[in-house]
């Protein structure tokens, strides 16, 4: 038993320490798709040679140097790797179970400073994971959504103050929150412009008045953010709240998604988020202990204790009947053009690392999206929101070499993605045996270190932190 332990642990540390530079590489008989098609279609099987991070050439017949490592892929579905654009990171261990899922890319959208230290130990090839992309922290000011981690600003002076905090600290990305004031959001707004920063997440409502939406307009209308430069708008339950004020009229709905698609701005709906709220309902708390919760870290398991309790006892029909309204929604969006990607709002709540996004691209099918255009929301749509896509969201010679290698074709249903037979971060390969082992390691998440981090950079940002220390 000593022995299987000290070779598991050897395998997990192996998988999670990577080379500073992948070896060449060339993945034999797989089937490849070209997403940016009207109707994609599988190739015949072909060769796929990869060299560092890139993919230096595709063809029927290539012959590769002696040392270059050879994968035989038995017919396969090779795909670019997935993006989830987002989630939330709380401990390295987790990284792992990204992998796993064929997740080569993520965006960390509530970032401290340990975030930028693990997007350059992965970056240089020193710890496995998906390249990390990351906001900083979330700017938000005091009210009906503030929570612990964000970072509060109330007046003009005080959010371009916390925009160059977060520049001068590292970040070229910013989250912004729903309780923000006028003053607040324009001072994020124009400082972030000076220092080329981009902007994503909720649409800010201003200070909220009594009978807010119901009786009364939000103190700043959801419209006026469709010519804000939003990278993405997020949450499809959200854009329900601000820019419908809550009412379910598909009427609508249909004129705001033909409004923000003439817009250009983009959209993640992270349908999975609000459908493991109505599961939690649904299942009186069985469902938190599903296969994959132990992937969640325990520091964020412990804090959310009050809000599993809360949605063990929501009322089931009127949250099904509303998820049903945002699955109609997305696919009005869809349908009127709107740029959408996936995201998955992992490791808030009891959205799992890898596996939700996996989720998200079942339950974007079921709203009414054709398989096609779920893929290339993981895929090709990212990359460019991202403004990526001469390098990312593709697989073709000269693009980054990360892929990911399924036995079953994803069109036909994307439960094969659950445990590809391959992935390639960055040109590193892992394989089945590999990403187990991963998983593994991030049913193991370290909690000391967790806290130790989480503390350090809400201390950084200025925050209160006697209730993560008890002090």
């Amino acid at each position: 038993m000593i022995a299987r332990l000290l070779a598991m642990a050897a395998m997990v540390l192996a998988c999670l320490t990577a080379t500073a530079r992948a070896d060449d590489l060339l993945i034999r008989n797989v089937r490849l798709i070209d997403l940016t098609a009207e109707t994609p279609r599988w190739s015949a099987p072909q060769s796929v040679l990869v060299t560092g991070d890139r993919i230096a050439a595709i063809g029927t017949d290539i012959t590769a140097p002696d040392d270059t490592k050879v994968i035989d892929g038995k017919g396969g579905y090779l795909l670019p790797g997935l993006t989830d654009m987002h989630v939330h990171v709380w401990d390295r261990a987790a990284l792992g179970a990204y992998l796993a899922h064929g997740v080569t890319t993520v965006r960390n959208a509530s970032g401290m400073p340990f975030h930028l230290d693990l997007a350059t130990k992965i970056d240089a090839g020193t710890l496995a994971g998906p390249r990390l992309l990351t906001t900083g922290p979330i700017l938000n000011s005091h009210g009906a959504n503030e929570q612990l981690n964000h970072q509060f600003v109330a007046t003009e002076e005080e959010a371009r103050a916390a925009v160059r905090w977060q520049h001068a600290a590292g970040f070229r990305h910013i989250k912004v929150y729903s309780n923000l004031t006028r003053e607040a959001w324009a001072g994020i707004r124009a400082e972030a412009a000076t220092l080329g920063m981009t902007v994503m997440g909720h649409t800010p409502e201003g200070v909220r008045a009594s009978g807010v939406p119901v009786d009364h307009p939000f103190d700043m209308g959801f419209d006026q953010f469709l010519d804000a430069d939003f990278v993405t708008i997020e949450h499809v339950e959200s854009i329900v709240w601000h820019g419908l004020r809550n009412r379910h009229d598909p009427a609508a709905a249909r004129a705001l998604a033909q409004r923000i698609a003439a817009s250009g701005t983009p959209v993640d709906p992270t349908l999975v988020a609000f459908r493991n709220l109505l599961h939690v309902a649904e299942t009186k708390g069985a469902y938190l202990r599903r296969p994959g919760s132990e992937w969640m870290n325990p520091m964020l398991v412990a804090t959310e204790q009050p809000v599993y309790d809360r949605w063990t006892n929501e009322a089931v029909e009127p949250n099904r009947a509303a998820f049903e309204f945002y699955k109609q929604m997305t696919k009005m969006m869809a349908d009127a053009g709107v740029l959408m990607v996936a995201g998955s709002d992992a490791g808030i709540f009891t959205n799992i690392p890898g596996g939700s996004l996996i989720d998200e691209l079942e339950l974007l099918a079921e709203a009414g999206l054709s398989p096609a255009e779920v893929l290339r929301m993981a895929t090709l749509n990212p990359a460019q929101v991202l403004g990526e896509d001469a390098a990312r969201g593709t697989v073709a010679q000269g693009m980054a070499a990360d892929l990911v290698l399924t036995g079953a074709d994803p069109l036909q249903g994307f439960a094969t993605l659950r445990r590809p037979a391959l992935v390639v971060a960055a040109g590193r390969p892992y394989d089945r045996a590999a990403l187990d082992a991963l998983l593994t390691e991030a049913a193991h998440q370290d909690l000391s270190r967790t806290q130790a981090n989480v503390v350090a950079g809400l201390k950084a940002q200025g925050n209160d932190v006697s209730a993560l220390t008890g002090g």
